[in-house]
């Protein structure tokens, strides 16, 4: 038997219920692992909650975790029980003490990188990855903004580029949210509840504004985001916590300002054969070098209720986990 945690029902994190699952053995070209971590994101509440149809009525949410492998099926010859391996992207079901994926998903962790940081890693440090080498192959001397700076995805991705040369603005919305993202590496960090950050932002950036802005708040910030990014930059809206994204007209990126505003998916990034791979390979070597993605909040796999209620709610910092 292992336990598992499903969505009873779309709704508040009181629908994430316990339930114990018998595991049937891994079938061909799939592997059975031991979870020793399970990350929390907020694609987790986006399914949760309803605003993501889910594929079933009782569906096991998670996207993310690290362990060891158990078994292996047919045609697998990749993997062996007790590799170290972590993994992100579809298909969903993290959320278990056992569980059985295609052979595919899997990565094996290196020397030098401890599953709980691989594990914690995989689905920010693939986002953190596809903003900084395909939304913009960031380079040295290049200006970003990230918005919860002090939040899992902004910490890694203010890491991230700032090994690469990068100069990083950084937003949080409380004075010691600030602390952490200058901890991460934040040239500069507003509250972005103040009114005048914007206008700092452009000061700051060489009076013409950032070369990339990541927008992970969404609601009525992105308006003023958009405002912040020099001539051929780029916006990347990832996720709206603060609620809808108003409508934006396309006639509003052109003209004198030429700016670009981009939807990407991490899901479709893992999902893609070939950028997981060099994606992951990239993430592992980086971690491997000093990349750090500090876990701010640990709870039991039982305890995912109160994870998902605090998350949504803006109490943690860095990656959340559950732990098996």
């Amino acid at each position: 038997m292992s336990v598992a945690i499903v969505i009873s029902q779309p709704g508040g994190p009181e629908v994430l219920k316990a339930i114990e699952i018998t595991l049937s053995e891994p079938g061909p070209d799939e592997v059975q692992i031991q979870h020793e971590v399970i990350g929390v994101n907020s694609v987790d509440i986006y399914y949760r909650s309803g605003l993501y149809p889910q594929s079933s009525s009782t569906t096991v949410p998670g996207f993310e975790g690290g362990g060891r492998v158990t078994a292996v099926g047919d045609n697998v010859r990749a993997f062996t029980p007790g590799d170290r391996v972590a993994y992100t992207g579809n298909p969903m079901g993290a959320y278990t003490e056992l569980r059985n994926i295609p052979a595919s998903r899997l990565i094996k962790i290196p020397e030098g990188v401890n599953i709980r940081a691989a594990g914690s890693s995989m689905l920010r440090g693939l986002t953190a990855h596809m903003l900084l080498h395909k939304v913009r192959k960031v380079k040295a001397g290049d200006w970003l903004l990230v918005h919860s700076a002090a939040g899992g995805l902004g910490q890694i991705v203010t890491r991230w580029a700032t090994m690469k040369g990068a100069r990083v603005i950084g937003t949080t919305g409380s004075a010691a949210k600030m602390k952490i993202a200058q901890a991460a590496g934040a040239a500069e960090v507003l509250l972005h509840t103040d009114a005048a950050w914007a206008e700092t932002v452009l000061k700051i950036a060489d009076g013409r504004g950032v070369h990339l802005a990541i927008d992970g708040i969404g609601g009525t910030m992105l308006a003023s985001t958009l405002s912040v990014v020099r001539p051929f930059g780029i916006v990347a809206s990832l996720g709206q916590p603060a609620g809808p994204i108003p409508p934006v007209r396309v006639e509003e990126l052109g003209f004198a300002r030429s700016i670009a505003l981009m939807r990407p998916s991490s899901i479709a990034y893992a999902d893609d054969a070939e950028l997981y791979r060099q994606g992951a390979g990239d993430l592992m070597a980086a971690l491997q070098n000093g990349l750090e993605n500090p876990v701010g909040a640990e709870y039991t796999l039982t305890e995912a209720a109160k994870a998902h209620a605090d998350l949504e709610a803006g109490r943690t910092t860095g990656s959340v986990i559950l732990t098996v």
